[in-house]
């Protein structure tokens, strides 16, 4: 739990935390004070909620295993960069390399790395809901009745190394490429630069993407970024949000290929799982054992004809 608060790759850092809490105390302000500030930031029926105890029981499930070194294993990044430069190397051998580093060389660097790792957390998310053997793995996060900033952690540790896998090989191998054709050396400077870019994102509110805090950012800037209101609709139960919002920064790939929804207003909405038309199904998760067994069974159970589909199942 510390890491996680001293982290800086962290949404749950003390400092995104404390920023979160500035602009919550912002928007409270916005919107008339409601009702006292700590009861309308940690509703007690959402923080005491059942299946928040279960986000925080995962949370810990996940942490400890990740200690372990479960979830890095997999991590081989480096190893796939290295392993395509000196592919290229082979193929492209020249007396002119590595190139000199410049400003804009890294510049261009650093926004490839930032549009890959998008673009992959885009893709690993479609497949994971499109996916029926995939899906009851991801199910785990979308069966959260309610949205808290821990919610972010609610996976099954399947899902965490199909997708750390899915990141490892593609920015790997396209980090390979920007290595050997731009920069021909780590740049520490554009790796940082990167990593900034994701900076800025959780101090600018990550964790009301998972809350019971409206925020939308207006149509305009919802076709370029993704908004915390856009991300709560990719939880709800309504037919209309079934499968939009799978992006994590941007929204232009989820309008570039037709998965976007930017609402009008301030929608209400329920969360959880449901069926195709929005009529919400029994918690399958009600404990942490059901999180992490079930989705076995159900994922096993794809391999069988295929039975009705819920709310997020390819149709």
């Amino acid at each position: 739990m510390l890491g996680h608060l001293l982290s800086w790759q962290s949404r749950m850092a003390y400092v995104y935390l404390a920023a979160t809490l500035l602009l919550v105390y912002a928007i409270w302000i916005y919107r008339g004070r409601p009702k006292t500030f700590l009861s309308w930031v940690f509703p007690l029926g959402v923080y005491l909620h059942k299946s928040n105890l279960v986000d925080i029981k995962i949370f810990f499930f996940n942490t400890v295993i990740g200690v372990l070194g479960v979830f890095a294993a997999i991590g081989f990044t480096t190893a796939m960069s290295v392993w395509t430069m000196s592919g290229l190397g082979n193929w492209f051998a020249s007396p002119d390399l590595p190139a000199a580093v410049t400003f804009w060389r890294s510049a261009l660097a650093t926004i490839i790395m930032v549009l890959t790792l998008d673009f992959c957390k885009y893709w690993a998310h479609y497949i994971h809901h499109e996916s029926r053997v995939l899906w009851p793995f991801h199910a785990v996060h979308h069966s959260a009745e309610v949205l808290t900033p821990l919610t972010a952690y609610r996976n099954h540790p399947v899902f965490l190394i199909v997708r750390n896998l899915i990141y490892s090989v593609v920015v790997g191998i396209v980090q390979g490429v920007m290595l050997f054709v731009l920069l021909g050396e780590i740049d520490l400077i554009t790796i940082g630069s990167a990593n900034a870019g994701y900076v800025v994102f959780h101090m600018l509110g990550s964790n009301l993407r998972h809350s019971h805090i409206w925020l939308s950012y207006g149509p305009v800037i919802e076709h370029i970024l993704i908004s915390p209101a856009q991300h709560q609709i990719h939880h709800s139960s309504d037919p209309r949000h079934h499968n939009k919002n799978y992006g994590e920064v941007f929204a232009f790939w989820d309008w570039m290929f037709g998965t976007l929804y930017i609402p009008k207003e301030h929608e209400s909405l329920e969360f959880g799982i449901a069926d195709a038309q929005g009529n919400l199904l029994e918690q399958p998760h009600p404990t942490l054992t059901a999180a992490l067994l079930r989705p076995f069974a159900e994922s096993w159970k794809t391999q069988s004809p295929p039975m009705a589909s819920s709310q997020k199942e390819p149709e």
